[in-house]
């Protein structure tokens, strides 16, 4: 496990006060300057703690070692002018005093630097024996069981690969699954000492009630464990997805502070929001197409300075695009509008960004939120011709286009392929861009979406939109360096000359 690494600020070294976890490092400081920064090698400390008010030329210091839901005041600190504003830009908790001993000991632990999120791949699922119903794999979407399943729970599936639980990490389990009203199921896991194949360390049943929420496994011991469905009734269950992730406990999912929402239909969607220095613009960025769960650009975003929101999903195999449902779409819009909101920004001091996969939960959502600006790197906006394209001219190199055609159509065929072109286009037709500014690089001989660009500028004919593109040759994933570089200096750009972000500003 990870080092956690704590500052703490004040009169007082809480190193002789309070016992501290193993991998759990306090630095106490009770005075800070530019040179603090070398203690930890230049990095921010995982977590903060400040027990008196922070002198004017400790605030910058203050600012570039905490992390942003990492810093905690005691009520020995008086949250006033720049330590009022250093509290809002880190979002500040208060602790009190009596809190102090037991956040060490049993919180302090999910504050850990790296973050992991995975999926156990459905391609690893076997099917029990002695089920004798029918069983389908419908690409990376789901495995169907259907059948009489008996009067009484038993397994009827299960992963050939074993999960590993790591002592003294808490690890999120949440699965994804449809069913029929007649079936119930149930999730089994049985951890297995390390090294051994017979030395149980613990078991656990979580039935219906206990999978309406995310689970968390504290594992006492370093082991192995065997996940398995159980279900008894008859009709038909479909097994989508089994998320593993490790545990952020109450503070947050992916990071700390990290927001998760999730639908009746139990499809998740992420978001994480810094205030930066609260100045314009808040810059959105939707991750792109990637099979680790979490959020993708952190430090891409955080080095712009300004206030950012990442958003993420984990469905299917690396995404699903951002659409859905009414009510999932709608969380999107949500997000965004609630830290526009917080900020006290309009929609003329927003851009919304994203590379490949992300750029269509720019568009899309841009529909919604009418930005300053989109900034987009190799976009797709004809998800059906993705899909068709996967079939004809790129086999095997993007399935994941396939599952979304078949989950948003139900099946492959062309009217399925212009129903999901037409989501888009039809959406995006009938909005007034205003003033809003096209940022684009794009690769000329994209395998994906060949028309992105072109099609875009068709489109885009409301009176002020500007479209400013950049193509590259080669295929969609040929040049992404390229691309990259092409997006990262036109986002400043924008920062800089029309947020007045550059270094000459006044």
């Amino acid at each position: 496990m990870e080092e956690i690494r704590i500052l703490q600020l004040g009169e007082e070294d809480w190193n002789k006060i309070y016992r501290l976890p193993e991998r759990v490092r306090l630095d106490y400081a009770e005075y800070l300057d530019g040179s603090s920064m070398k203690k930890n090698a230049g990095k921010p400390y995982d977590l903060c703690f400040l027990n008196r008010t922070p002198r004017t030329e400790e605030i910058t210091p203050l600012y570039k070692m905490t992390k942003v839901y990492a810093l905690f005041i005691t009520e020995n600190v008086e949250a006033a002018g720049q330590t009022a504003w250093l509290c809002r830009c880190k979002k500040a908790q208060r602790i009190k005093k009596t809190e102090i001993q037991r956040f060490l000991t049993e919180e302090a632990r999910y504050y850990y630097p790296k973050p992991y999120g995975s999926k156990i791949n459905l391609k690893d699922v076997a099917v029990a024996q002695g089920f004798s119903g029918q069983v389908k794999w419908n690409g990376n979407h789901d495995v169907t069981f259907e059948g009489e399943f008996g009067e009484d729970f038993r397994q009827i599936g299960y992963w050939r690969y074993n999960a590993f639980f790591n002592q003294g990490e808490v690890i999120d389990l949440w699965l994804e699954y449809s069913k029929d009203t007649q079936v119930s199921i149930s999730l089994e896991i049985t951890e297995f000492a390390s090294g051994s194949i017979s030395e149980v360390v613990a078991h656990w049943v979580f039935d219906e009630t206990d999978l309406q929420d995310i689970i968390q496994i504290d594992s006492i011991k370093t082991g192995w464990a065997f996940i398995s469905i159980c279900a008894k009734g008859r009709g038909k269950l479909q097994l989508i997805a089994l998320h593993q992730r490790k545990s952020r406990g109450s503070h947050g999912y992916f990071l700390p502070g990290g927001e998760r929402y999730v639908t009746s239909d139990r499809e998740e969607a992420f978001c994480y929001f810094e205030p930066g220095d609260l100045k314009p613009p808040l810059c959105v960025y939707f991750s792109g197409y990637k099979t680790m769960e979490g959020f993708e650009g952190y430090y891409m975003m955080k080095g712009m300075g300004c206030p950012f929101l990442l958003i993420t999903e984990p469905r299917l195999e690396g995404g699903a695009f951002y659409i859905g449902s009414a009510k999932y779409e709608q969380i999107y819009v949500d997000m965004i509008q609630k830290y526009m909101n917080e900020l006290g920004f309009t929609n003329d001091q927003v851009v919304l960004s994203g590379l490949s996969m992300g750029t269509y939960g720019a568009l899309y959502y841009g529909c919604d939120i009418r930005p300053y600006a989109v900034i987009l790197g190799k976009p797709l906006a004809s998800v059906g011709d993705v899909a068709a394209n996967e079939r004809y001219h790129r086999p095997g190199v993007f399935p994941t286009s396939l599952d979304v055609l078949r989950y948003q159509c139900g099946n492959l065929g062309e009217e399925a392929v212009q129903a999901l072109n037409a989501k888009f286009w039809d959406k995006f037709e009938g909005v007034d861009w205003g003033n809003t500014r096209f940022i684009i690089s794009y690769m000329l001989e994209d395998d994906y979406d060949a028309n992105a660009y072109q099609m875009l500028i068709s489109h885009i004919q409301s009176e002020g939109a500007s479209v400013y593109g950049k193509g590259l040759r080669g295929r969609h994933n040929d040049n992404t360096g390229g691309i990259v570089n092409w997006f990262l200096d036109h986002y400043k750009k924008v920062l800089d000359e029309d947020f007045g972000r550059g270094r000459g500003k006044k």
